[in-house]
């Protein structure tokens, strides 16, 4: 970036610079997150579905592994990106149901939870398609984890979900037996002494 600094004189030969061929071909690299990205705590963040677009960004990020709540294939220039990048897929599909046909199974977040309380998974980034639902289910597991109140569980849930929010998602977070997975190491930011 030149500064202008003439006070609307005109430049002296001395001021003006030519511009280098190389100059013109470096282009600024542009980080462009996912939708609904957030940083759910240290080395774990949460969007929607990622694309070429954010690739960049997901790059500066230095993720480890990604998981997808997503039962459908992969996309191929995805999956090629975290190939390249080193970045672990790990897929636990879950069907994105309207209500009030919704059925979350437990087993499969309790296997998604564990792969995101593992510190060796860090950083993860967790998505869904708009990063609402499934995602949203699934973080509001671990702020159960964190021992949240559910009044702010269920604030951030409805902050990412908006006019969308279902109440079976809710009621899902809060009667989600969390109990199995205390024997854990909880490596969150607040569990830190």
């Amino acid at each position: 970036m030149k500064l202008d600094n003439s006070n609307g004189q005109a430049p002296l030969a001395s001021d003006v610079s030519t511009p280098h061929p190389e100059d013109e071909e470096e282009e600024e690299e542009i980080f462009v997150p996912p939708l609904n990205f957030a940083m759910v705590d240290n080395g774990i963040f949460r969007s929607g579905f990622p694309n070429s677009t954010n690739f960049s960004f997901l790059k500066s990020l230095r993720l480890r592994s990604v998981m997808c709540l997503c039962p459908e294939p992969y996309p191929e220039t995805t999956a090629e990106f975290l190939k390249a990048n080193g970045i672990r897929l790990y897929q636990f599909g879950i069907d994105g149901c309207k209500e009030p046909f919704v059925n979350i199974p437990n087993d499969t977040i309790r296997e998604a939870l564990k792969v995101a309380l593992d510190i060796r998974n860090h950083p993860l980034l967790i998505h869904c398609k708009r990063g609402k639902h499934r995602t949203g289910c699934l973080v509001g597991c671990i702020r159960r984890l964190q021992r949240w109140c559910l009044s702010s569980v269920f604030d951030e849930y409805q902050r990412f979900a908006g006019a969308k929010a279902r109440v079976s998602d809710q009621r899902f977070i809060e009667l989600f037996d969390i109990s199995c997975l205390k024997h854990h190491p909880l490596p969150f930011s607040c569990s830190r002494k």
